[in-house]
């Protein structure tokens, strides 16, 4: 590689083979989930890739059976703590904001990129692993797959992607109904309307198979043709996060968060009164 990429990796994989770069999600947890390392990993790594010039398209794919269950909540919970109680002061709300603002800029390194980025969804895609495959260029999608953004069940707004870049993937009704429902789609309803490019028995093969194709263009052409279609979306979606993480910083500290996360941790159903 023509970049250095951080040797200490706990969260991704990085394999290069040819032109081709495959990114593993092996996560902090069960599940591939995603904990503190992978945000502070998954920026450094796509500035690497980014930056390698032998590089010319990304796979990017989940260890195991499942892409990513989402954000570790654990970890998600510990390195909150005070900032998100209901009485939660200026400054601790601030530190919220920094740490979403954080997250949100990991994701768009994925999506501004300059090489394509084809994700190879597995298992579960739930919360911030759809986050994660709306910033890359092309979703494909093994039988088993399994999607949901389901922020609203856990009483947050989706604040890192998945609300701004689904849209223009998936039909404006689609992405409501996903959003406010929470709900769970399989495979063939992702492809359905649209998440997904398409399904297959052997994801992985389908997207390196296709990874290869795009390397095989000249890659001026090809980072040009990325640049077109992204900078517009881009610059929209930068005021997006900014206005949704900042909502989230004033009104995520709530009884109903506070619920949700009491009733993670005892496993039962939540019980929501609108506070």
């Amino acid at each position: 590689m023509t970049s250095t990429l951080p040797s200490d990796l706990t969260t991704l994989a990085v394999d290069v083979a040819g032109h081709i770069a495959t990114v593993t999600l092996t996560g902090t947890g069960h599940g591939n989930a995603m904990g503190s390392a992978f945000w502070h990993e998954l920026p450094l790594v796509f500035n690497a890739l980014d930056a390698d010039e032998d590089v010319r398209a990304v796979v990017l794919t989940g260890a195991g059976r499942n892409f990513s269950v989402g954000l570790d909540l654990n970890d998600l919970l510990a390195s909150w703590g005070e900032h998100v109680r209901p009485d939660a002061g200026a400054t601790a709300r601030a530190e919220l904001l920094a740490d979403i603002r954080g997250k949100q800029a990991a994701i768009t390194s994925v999506a501004t990129c300059r090489k394509p980025v084809i994700a190879a969804v597995s298992g579960w895609c739930v919360g911030g692993g759809v986050d994660l495959i709306a910033a890359a260029d092309v979703r494909l999608a093994g039988r088993d797959a399994k999607f949901s953004v389901r922020e609203v069940k856990v009483a947050i707004v989706a604040d890192l992607g998945s609300l701004q870049r689904l849209e223009g993937i998936i039909e404006q009704g689609r992405l409501r109904e996903l959003a406010l429902t929470g709900k769970d789609i399989a495979a063939d309803e992702a492809e359905r309307i649209g998440l997904v490019n398409s399904a297959h028995d052997a994801v992985l093969d389908a997207a390196r198979a296709m990874a290869e194709e795009i390397a095989a263009n000249p890659p001026a052409a090809v980072y040009g043709t990325k640049r077109t279609l992204t900078a517009e979306r881009e610059a929209r979606i930068a005021s997006e996060l900014r206005e949704v993480a900042t909502w989230n910083a004033a009104f995520l500290p709530s009884d109903d968060l506070l619920e949700a996360i009491t009733a993670f941790s005892e496993k039962r159903k939540p019980h929501y009164r609108g506070h």
